[in-house]
């Protein structure tokens, strides 16, 4: 019997040449995807549990408290940085546009005299 090898790096599929094939079957699973679409798991209960309205306020409240927000500079320079960089692809693409024009009008103009 010859030593299988794997078909790709993440499968668990074996071929062997030229007889025999060892190596596990592949489970076929559905993808994790799938349950998004059932709001009940497989044995019947919900995935999330229901809440009273002042229970999800507390909890929306702990989970902002957890976030780092960007100090008042980091939001100014991001800003700046923005705008810098707008202004910077608006005139790319004006000497682009240029460009174009003048190659155009040059190669119309030859061959329309």
């Amino acid at each position: 019997m010859q030593a299988c090898e794997p078909i790709a790096m993440f499968t668990s599929q074996a071929f062997c040449i030229p007889d025999t094939c060892l190596g596990p079957k592949p489970v076929l699973k559905p993808p994790h995807s799938a349950r998004m679409c059932n709001p009940t798991s497989i044995d019947g209960r919900h995935d999330m549990a229901m809440t009273n309205p002042l229970q999800y306020v507390q909890q929306v409240r702990s989970e902002v408290a957890k976030v780092v927000w960007p100090t008042r500079r980091e939001v100014a320079l991001t800003t700046v940085m923005v705008f810098i960089m707008a202004a910077l692809t608006a005139v790319f693409f004006a000497v682009i546009d240029i460009i174009i024009r003048f190659g155009l009008t040059s190669v119309l103009g030859f061959f329309g005299s």
